[in-house]
């Protein structure tokens, strides 16, 4: 862990320890966890390997329909450019496949050169609304009557209340824009309520082991663990974050957040059968 970062650490913790000091105690202890489960990744690359087994799907015809999205990016030789990840394809149709032929609305921050626009479009199908965020003017070219451009920059939170005023709901977004930590972190905190229940959040590009925008994202996690028991209640009364956040996944470069269908007003944990271990 480099100085600059280490002292930014502790920089954030007194502060803390000033304004919550019993919370600031609990996460100090909890470092050399921390550290430990760091230490472990850094080191994961040394366990024995496994020989690779058989393809699911083997390339070709079935392996372009288990994946349109991949194969609308394979078959891109000419036309608006597209740039991805390649392993970002398997985990858009892990999380939006089920929106596929509804209607459903995108907004995909950072417009670049249009063709991922065009992507979600064909992925979708005709009943999607598909809508790009920007900060170059030149991008408002790849409006049509599907498809709506905004020019603006997504640090500013004042451009998504404009926005929210604009757009009533979403079903996905997609954060393919600056990258800065600064600029995730105010999306995610204005627009994540703003999706539909059931609705998917996704931040592309999340770099660096000492990424600001993933300490964020592991300090919200913390939060979904949370447990306050109360002996009045048949179970635990989910905070207002655990009833709406059905689950949050963490890959390569990429964070997804997943709302909940409905809120969740209580998690309890019945019993079944009549044998019971001492």
């Amino acid at each position: 862990m480099s100085l600059r970062r280490q002292l930014r650490i502790l920089a954030d913790l007194s502060g803390c320890l000033v304004r919550q000091p019993a919370v600031s105690l609990r996460l100090m202890s909890q470092l050399p966890w921390v550290r430990r489960g760091f230490d472990y990744a850094r080191h994961f690359e040394s366990a024995p390997v496994e020989p690779p087994g058989p393809p699911l799907l083997p390339p070709g015809p079935a392996a372009a329909a288990a994946n349109p999205l991949k194969a609308f990016f394979d078959s891109r030789t000419t036309g608006r450019g597209i740039s991805k990840w390649t392993h970002y394809f398997d985990i858009y149709n892990r999380h939006f496949s089920r929106f596929v032929g509804k209607e459903v609305k995108v907004l995909e921050i950072g417009v670049f050169s249009g063709g991922s626009l065009e992507m979600w479009r064909h992925y979708f199908g005709p009943h999607c609304r598909v809508y790009g965020v920007d900060v170059n003017e030149a991008c408002r070219s790849y409006g049509n009557e599907f498809t709506e451009i905004f020019i603006g920059d997504q640090a500013d939170r004042g451009f998504w209340k404009a926005f929210k005023k604009r757009v009533a709901h979403l079903d996905i977004l997609v954060d393919d824009g600056g990258h800065r930590p600064e600029q995730q972190i105010a999306t995610l905190e204005e627009m994540l309520p703003h999706l539909r229940p059931g609705g998917v959040y996704l931040c592309e590009d999340i770099h660096g082991t000492h990424n600001d925008f993933a300490a964020y994202m592991l300090g919200l996690v913390r939060n979904l663990n949370a447990m306050k028991d109360d002996p009045s209640q048949p179970g635990v009364r989910p905070s207002p974050l655990q009833s709406r956040i059905h689950s949050v996944h963490f890959y390569p470069y990429v964070t997804v957040i997943e709302k909940t269908e409905s809120p969740v007003p209580l998690f309890i944990a019945p019993r079944r059968g009549t044998e019971w271990q001492a």
